[in-house]
C-alpha cells in the first residue's frame, strides 16, 4: 500500500473500538480506501491489552459496549493522561452525552449513521493533533537533554543571564571571576543551541522543569 509519508515512523494508524464486527469491518474498508492503516478491537479491554506501534494515531470509540462503555473508558484515559485524540461514534447518543464527551476532550461526536466524509475529516484532524503533540514532546525531550548536559555552574550562569544580569553582576553573585562567567556563558550558548540572548530566554522559558530559574 502506498503512503504519502516519508517513513514508517510518520505513518498514522487509526484504532477502532466497537463491539459490532460489521461496523469494524466497514470502518476498516473505509480507512483502507484512503490509505489509512487500522487496528480493530471489539472491546476496550482488547485495546488495552494489544501492543500498539509508536506512531501518530487517533481512536474511533463506540459509546455503548458490553462491559466498559466508551464514555467510561474515555474518562479513564483522561485520568491517566492518555493523549490519543478520541472520536466518539454512537447509535444512542443525545446532546447531553455529546456535550459531556466534548468537555472531556473528545474531538468529535458522531451519531450513527454518519457521513463517511465527516468521520474521515475528524480522523485526519485527530491525526494532525497527535502529530503536533508528538512533535512538541520530542522538542521538549531534546531541550531537557541539552539542559541536562550543562554543568551546575553553567546552569547557574544561564538562569542569571536570562534574568538580564551582566557578567560582572553574575560573577559577584556566584562568587567566581568574570572570565569564568564568560566561559560558562559561551558553553551555555553552544550546548543549548542558542544564537542570541533572546533565543536563550525563549529556550529557558520552554524548559519543562519545575522551579527553573531558582539559583
Amino acid at each position: 500500500m502506498s503512503r504519502d509519508v516519508s517513513s514508517i515512523e510518520d505513518a498514522a494508524i487509526v484504532y477502532v473500538v466497537d463491539d459490532d464486527a460489521s461496523v469494524r469491518a466497514a470502518l476498516e474498508d473505509l480507512l483502507a480506501s484512503v490509505a489509512l492503516e487500522a487496528m480493530l478491537f471489539g472491546s476496550t479491554r482488547d485495546f488495552l491489552d494489544a501492543r500498539k506501534p509508536d506512531r501518530p494515531a487517533c481512536l474511533v470509540l463506540d459509546v455503548r459496549m458490553p462491559g466498559q462503555s466508551g464514555m467510561e473508558f474515555h474518562r479513564q484515559m483522561v485520568r491517566y493522561g492518555t493523549a490519543i485524540p478520541v472520536i466518539f461514534v454512537t447509535g444512542h447518543g443525545d446532546i447531553a452525552m455529546s456535550v459531556s464527551a466534548m468537555k472531556a476532550g473528545a474531538i468529535e461526536f458522531l451519531a450513527k449513521p454518519f457521513a463517511n466524509q465527516d468521520l474521515l475529516d475528524a480522523i485526519h484532524r485527530g491525526i494532525e493533533i497527535d502529530r503536533q503533540r508528538r512533535f512538541s514532546n520530542r522538542k521538549s525531550r531534546d531541550l531537557t537533554r541539552r539542559f541536562a548536559e550543562l554543568t551546575e555552574g553553567e546552569q547557574a550562569v544561564m538562569f542569571l543571564v536570562v534574568q538580564g544580569l551582566l557578567n560582572k553582576q553574575i560573577a559577584g553573585q556566584l562568587g567566581v571571576s568574570e572570565i569564568t562567567v564568560k566561559v560558562r556563558r559561551r558553553q551555555v550558548m553552544l550546548k543549548m543551541g542558542a544564537r542570541s540572548l533572546p533565543d536563550l530566554v525563549r529556550l529557558c522559558d520552554a524548559l519543562p522543569l519545575k522551579g527553573v530559574g531558582a539559583v
